[in-house]
Order: C-alpha cells, then structure tokens, then sequence
C-alpha cells in the first residue's frame, strides 16, 4: 500500500470530474479572508502549471510564491509520503533524525553568527518567534519595520505589517515604528542628479523613529525583496547601514527571507549580496516547497542569553519531523540541481522579455527584481500614478489566456504584478509567460 501510494500514477486525478460552479455557489460555505477568489476550481497542480479541469494555467506565483520547486516534485512528494508512514509528527520535546540533519544541514550553508535553529510551521510564526527572540535578548521592546513590510498575520508579525491589514480591530502591539521602505520608482528623496537618495532617506526615518521612541528600542525587520510591497529591491548597501544604525541604538537586525531563500532571488540568500549578516534570519515559504514549514536561525551568543532568560516559544509543531525531511530535500535539490543559477539565468530572461514589451507600451512603467522575483508596475502613463483598473483588466486576461500572475489588488500599492515561478522552470515555460503577458497587453490595449 505504501509503494502504491508513494508511485500513484499522475493520471488517476483525484478530483477529475469536480463540478466548476459559479463564483457566488463555490463560496457560499466559506468566510472571506480578504482575497478575491479567482473563478475557477483548481484540481491539480503539476511542476509550473495548475489545472482547473481541464483548463491549463502557467502558475507564476508558485501557489502562495511557496512551491519553490514546482508542484509535485516526485522526491518532494516521496518524502512526505515516506514520513507521513514512518515519522510525522511527535511530542514536542522530543528530537528527530530529520530535525537533526536539516539543522545541521541550514546552518552549515550560513555565515557564522548563525548558528542555531528552531523550527516551526509558518513565516508569521516565524517572525513572532523572531521578534520575541530580539525583545527577549535586548530587554526592550520597540520594533521597526518598513512602510510597505509584510511579515504575517499574528499578533507581533502583523503589528509591524504596513502594507495592509491594520485597520478595523484597534490597537495594534505598543511599540511598533515605521521606517519609509526603499522604492527607487517612486520615492521624493533625490539626489541633485535625480537618482534616488536612499541614504538620506534611511538617516531622515530614523530621526523619525529617534524622535517617537520611549527609548527601548529592540529590533528592525526587514526583506530583502519587499514582495506584497511590491517586489521592491533593497538597493546596494542597504543592509550594511541599516546594521549601522542598529548597532548605533543597541538593536538587533532580523531579516525576514520568507520568499527571498534558496535560489528565489537570485542568491541562496538575499541578505548575501549586502555583506551582512544578520542577528536573527527568519525562514519560511520556500523551505518547504509549499508544506507548512519556517524556520528562525541566530547566533550562539544570542541563544545562550535568551535560554538564560527562560525563552519560551513553545508550539504543537516545533521541531516536526515531517516538514523537517522535506526542508532537507528541499535544500539538497536546490543545490544539486544548480537552481540558483537557474533562477538568475531565468529571471534575467523573463524582464528583458518585458522590457521590450515596456517599448510598446508606456503603462509599463517600471520592471525590477533580482532572480525569479519580479515586479511589473503598470500605471496612468499621463500622471505616473498606479493603475489599479487597468491592471486588473490585464490580470484578468491573462487568467484567461492560461496564466496566473499575481496581482496586488489592495488600495495601498494597487497595480503591480508579483511574478515568482518555480525556480525549476524551463526557458520554454518564461517565454510562454512573457508571450501572454504580450497578448493580454495586445488585447486589452491594442
């Protein structure tokens, strides 16, 4: 029985004959959670594609920008089947072979100074373990995130999300700062040539943040690639002097790689290209390949402190076996397989693609990314102001011709395209993705 099931052939589809209703008869049993349903019932998914019955859509978001290796991976799916027989799930205190080797395995592919991991199921989960690790060490309990952050939807994790989520449920956990995120498109702060001035602009939110703290200032969290705030690209050096100004202040740096990690950006770590290493790294998203799994790392110096303090972040599925093995195989594909130079060949690929679509058509009007992680921002090419309507009738065409290209649809950053497909895909798949990105612009626009 379990060889039959590891081996299940792809043909024998488990949902084959579901019924596509109507949008309104579909959702009649669900709560909303804020997202626009797409119209359609997805039955299978399979490496870049998924399927609504019989109707094929080029999957360019990866699910929840999580399938890192596409959907289905056969020895993905063979060690979930292997453990789900053999190993799944224990009591918490307990340690495992998987736990084990995927610790071993993380922290040798890390600088040092991160040293030590936990694992857990979710990147909010993560975050709040993350944050709660800063206030724990430092003993204070201010945290700064960016104007355009997205770090979950938990109680630490969704006070210092900024891009959306916080209205109508009252105060938000005290101590939460803002800092203005990097937008190199559309930021005030320039320079006498015109380029962006991003240092002036980090050294003038933290005289902001100075100015509104009670004087406990613990952590800054940060992504290397704002992707819900729109695939926004930390420049150069950003990290090493945003560590500066921690440092000046006694506070500790958490980089949030949610989405960045293994290959997605075009480095196994986002942080990397910045020369610095932060005090905590949170993981999640693409560690699992799409199964519940995150991970927080630090330092030695920084667990042995917060053990000393009684650190407590004790969960039902800290440290699972099952979610652990698949991590492991996770890494080692990536690495076996040279997906990372995959992802930078790739995405490297798909925006010159678009760049000459941009040529055409000048409601393109800025492309940005590092690897398979890319924004298309469309806008009123007469004010430059993001246009929501018209990128939605393009999302929209797109779904129609086969492709799902996420759209963020929210008032706060509306009219940008989050493109993140599996970094195993084909050059064949980025250029079916770009032609439909230029007929749903053909159609649409003329």
């Amino acid at each position: 029985m379990q060889q039959n099931c590891i081996q299940m052939n792809d043909s024998l589809e488990l949902y084959k004959n579901y019924p596509q209703k109507n949008l309104q008869e579909n959702c009649k049993n669900l709560l909303g959670y804020g997202p626009n349903f797409v119209p359609a019932v997805i039955t299978r998914a399979k490496g870049s594609f998924i399927y609504a019955g019989d109707e094929k859509i080029l999957d360019f978001t990866s699910g929840q920008m999580s399938t890192l290796l596409g959907h289905g991976q056969p020895e993905v799916s063979e060690t979930i089947a292997r453990h789900a027989y053999q190993l799944d799930h224990l009591y918490s205190g307990m340690l495992s072979p998987p736990v084990l080797e995927l610790a071993e395995k993380l922290t040798g592919l890390l600088p040092g100074g991160l040293e030590r991991a936990m694992f857990l199921s979710t990147g909010s989960e993560a975050n709040e373990a993350a944050i709660k690790l800063a206030k724990t060490y430092t003993g204070k309990f201010e945290i700064v995130g960016l104007s355009l952050s997205w770090h979950g939807m938990t109680g630490a994790s969704n006070a210092t999300t900024y891009q959306d989520g916080r209205k109508n449920q009252g105060p938000m956990i005290p101590g939460n700062l803002v800092l203005p995120a990097p937008n190199t498109y559309r930021s005030i702060f320039r320079k006498p040539d015109g380029s962006y001035d991003w240092e002036t602009e980090m050294d003038y939110g933290f005289g902001l943040i100075d100015a509104a703290s009670v004087g406990s200032l613990a952590a800054v969290i940060v992504e290397p690639v704002l992707s819900s705030g729109g695939m926004l690209v930390l420049p150069d050096g950003y990290l090493k002097r945003l560590k500066m100004h921690c440092e000046r202040r006694g506070m500790l740096l958490i980089v949030d790689e949610a989405q960045t990690a293994f290959g997605r950006c075009g480095a196994l770590f986002g942080f990397e290209a910045h020369g610095v290493v932060p005090d905590i790294l949170s993981l999640s998203k693409t560690l699992g390949n799409g199964i519940p799994l995150s991970a927080v790392v630090t330092s030695n110096k920084i667990a042995d402190k917060t053990a000393s303090e009684h650190f407590l972040f004790y969960t039902t599925h800290v440290n699972d076996p099952l979610p652990c093995a698949v991590g492991s195989k996770v890494i080692d594909i990536v690495i076996r397989d040279n997906l990372v130079q995959n992802s930078t060949n790739m995405g490297d690929l798909f925006r010159s693609e678009i760049a000459l679509l941009q040529k055409k058509y000048d409601q393109i009007g800025d492309i940005r990314g590092r690897g398979l992680m890319t924004g298309v921002e469309i806008i009123d090419p007469k004010t430059k102001e993001a246009d929501v309507k018209l990128a939605g009738q393009l999302a929209d065409k797109m779904m129609e011709l086969g492709l799902s290209a996420n759209l963020i649809r929210v008032p706060a950053f509306g009219g940008v395209f989050r493109i993140a497909p599996p970094i195993t895909i084909s050059r064949e798949e980025i250029m079916l993705g770009a032609s439909i990105f230029a007929q749903s612009f053909k159609e649409v626009l003329g």
